[in-house]
């Protein structure tokens, strides 16, 4: 698999985007993630560096419990799933939903977490999202839905 590394960062007050020039969707703003000291910051593209100085496109500052990395896969409608999100597995074509889990992080891979149970292993969800078998579904994230792990106990 060939998996671009991004990050999303949640910022939980949008007016904190004023009139910048950060490319957000909602509360979220993308890019790659930057760790100085105790900050983290999701930025842009490079726009220009030299031995002084870096300009980048855009930079914000974001904490860190509120960084997401992308696993690299899609959803069954083509969004892409970051850790931190929340899934519903669908068995059939009816889309009954079976059950919900929380995207994380796991060792050497991306897992689902099913409320009260045990994690999948980093194998299945990437077995679960491919093009033509996909079974998941982006039903929510954790920043902004949690109640949707707490409905699925």
């Amino acid at each position: 698999m060939n998996r671009q590394i991004k990050f999303r960062g949640y910022v939980k007050d949008i007016s904190e985007f004023g009139d910048d020039v950060v490319p957000h969707k909602g509360h979220f703003v993308f890019g790659n993630l930057i760790h100085v000291k105790a900050f983290s910051y999701i930025v842009g593209e490079m726009v220009e560096a030299n031995d002084e100085y870096a300009t980048l496109e855009y930079w914000k500052p974001v904490d860190n419990e509120n960084i997401d990395e992308f696993t690299g896969l899609k959803d069954r409608n083509g969004k892409e799933i970051y850790e931190g999100d929340i899934l519903a597995w669908h068995s059939n074509i009816y889309r009954k939903q079976d059950w919900v889990g929380l995207v994380t992080y796991r060792g050497a891979g991306f897992a689902v977490q099913e409320s009260g149970k045990a994690r999948s292993t980093s194998g299945w969800l990437e077995c679960a999202s491919r093009e033509g078998s996909n079974i998941v579904e982006i039903i929510g994230n954790v920043h902004e839905n949690p109640e949707l792990l707490e409905a699925d106990k």
